[in-house]
């Protein structure tokens, strides 16, 4: 196992990546700019390294440095900024740094969400129609788009997060969101590369967790991620409440052996998740796959009782995996932002001046944030993750619906209420969810 790492990213998943490391009695170097060197969670950290202005997270130089500087074996990357960078991975292979995740050649091969259809629909897994590889320009776009029929979906090649995707609904509007979505990509990524699917509506949004240690791959189950705005997740759970039922269960094992074979026969290393769209006639379709860790991985802990995390590290230090739990019961996560969903849901960044977390049977919160520290306007917007995990569907929303109603949060404005909300919606109670749920609902929701 390795004596010291670097966490090469920021907030909540670095002090979520502390604490597997403490756990492991391995030493986290934490890197920061001048916005977060204040944060709290640093202190849990074994050493801080300061690495410059607001958006050194994404400087290969600064942060391959701070590591090889403080005698670092391996990088974990958590999740956005450099985690599905290739460049950054084999660089790091390159002066003897273990890139905790896929090899850079895999991760080129699948973070390159073009490609990535291409291999998958090879090894068996059904595609959504869409572009034969990237777009050239805006031109090829109109083209394309024009081929596949009205709405289309336009997505970053090395996107995630809902940037980089534009939902287009007519060819004279597909320059513009091509471009707004091309330049958006490549202030988030550095890469403004983009592909077209044909839009599906009204689907559900399906991912599976894998964990591979480079000879055989587990698949730790399903979750549903269908609860989304701009197709931004604010919500998660497992199992998924839209593959219940004699087929949907069909529908599950059989991806689960496709991803399985699939991801085996790539050779897959470490965690990585397969998003897939369920159809309005339950047939699921692969769009992408993510090279890393997902913010959503709590539930997935909650279901089997693995730390994730912890299977991240022992892979990357070449340890086999032995069979991982059966996910048992159900989870569900919101995640807390300091958003205005008043105010089409800007950024509130500002100080917690109260920050209470609740507690209970089933509870679980992450967070990098403690009351005094800063909400910054420099990075994302999320403040906690609060995940109830129960015997049942019904269990898990009932406990998190008094998780919520019990956090104290002031000195910004937050989606605490929306989810509040949310969570007694007689739609999402019954599970009658797609990924369209929340924008046609969301005003209802707000008033």
């Amino acid at each position: 196992m390795f004596r010291r790492i670097l966490i090469a990213n920021r907030g909540e998943v670095a002090a979520r990546v502390i604490q597997s490391c403490r756990s492991l009695g391995i030493q986290a170097v934490a890197i920061c700019t001048q916005a977060d060197e204040d944060l709290q969670y640093l202190s849990q950290a074994h050493k801080v390294v300061n690495i410059g202005s607001n958006r050194s997270y994404l400087d290969l130089d600064k942060v391959i440095d701070a590591a090889r500087e403080n005698q670092c074996a391996a990088v974990h990357p958590g999740w956005g900024f450099l985690s599905e960078n290739p460049t950054f991975a084999a660089r790091c292979e390159a002066v003897g740094i273990t890139f905790i995740g896929p090899t850079a050649g895999t991760m080129r091969r699948m973070a390159d969400k073009a490609e990535a259809r291409t291999v998958m629909a090879a090894l068996g897994l059904a595609t959504i129609p869409g572009s034969d590889g990237m777009l050239k320009d805006a031109k090829e776009a109109e083209l394309v788009a024009e081929q596949l029929g009205f709405p289309v979906l336009l997505k970053a090649v090395s996107g995630g997060g809902g940037r980089g995707m534009r939902v287009v609904r007519s060819k004279e509007a597909v320059v513009e969101a091509f471009e707004e979505a091309s330049a958006e990509a490549l202030g988030a990524f550095g890469d403004g590369r983009m592909y077209a699917e044909k839009l599906i509506e009204n689907g559900r949004h399906i991912e599976f967790q894998i964990i591979g240690d480079g000879h055989r791959v587990q698949v730790l189950g399903e979750r549903e991620c269908s609860i989304q705005r701009r197709h931004q997740k604010l919500l998660e759970e497992t199992p998924s409440p839209g593959l219940s039922g004699p087929q949907g269960e069909r529908a599950k094992q059989k991806a689960t052996m496709q991803i399985k074979a699939a991801c085996e026969a790539i050779g897959y290393r470490g965690a990585g998740t397969i998003e897939m769209l369920l159809s309005a006639d339950d047939e699921l379709f692969f769009m992408e796959m993510n090279t890393r860790l997902q913010v959503e991985h709590t539930v997935t802990e909650q279901v089997t009782g693995e730390d994730l995390v912890a299977a991240q590290l022992k892979v990357a230090a070449n340890q086999r995996l032995p069979d991982m739990a059966h996910p048992t019961g159900w989870a569900i996560q919101c995640r807390i932002n300091a958003e205005d969903p008043q105010d089409d849901f800007r950024p509130t960044p500002g100080v917690l001046t109260r920050f209470i977390v609740p507690e209970g049977e089933g509870i679980r919160v992450d967070t990098h944030l403690a009351e005094g520290d800063r909400v910054s306007p420099h990075y994302d917007s999320m403040i906690a993750k609060v995940i109830a995990h129960g015997p049942d569907r019904a269990t898990a929303i009932s406990r998190l619906v008094v998780a919520l109603d019990a956090f104290e949060i002031e000195g910004v404005v937050t989606t605490l209420t929306l989810h509040q909300r949310l969570l007694r919606h007689p739609g999402f109670v019954a599970g009658e969810t797609d990924t369209g749920f929340l924008e046609r609902e969301v005003e209802g929701l707000l008033s």
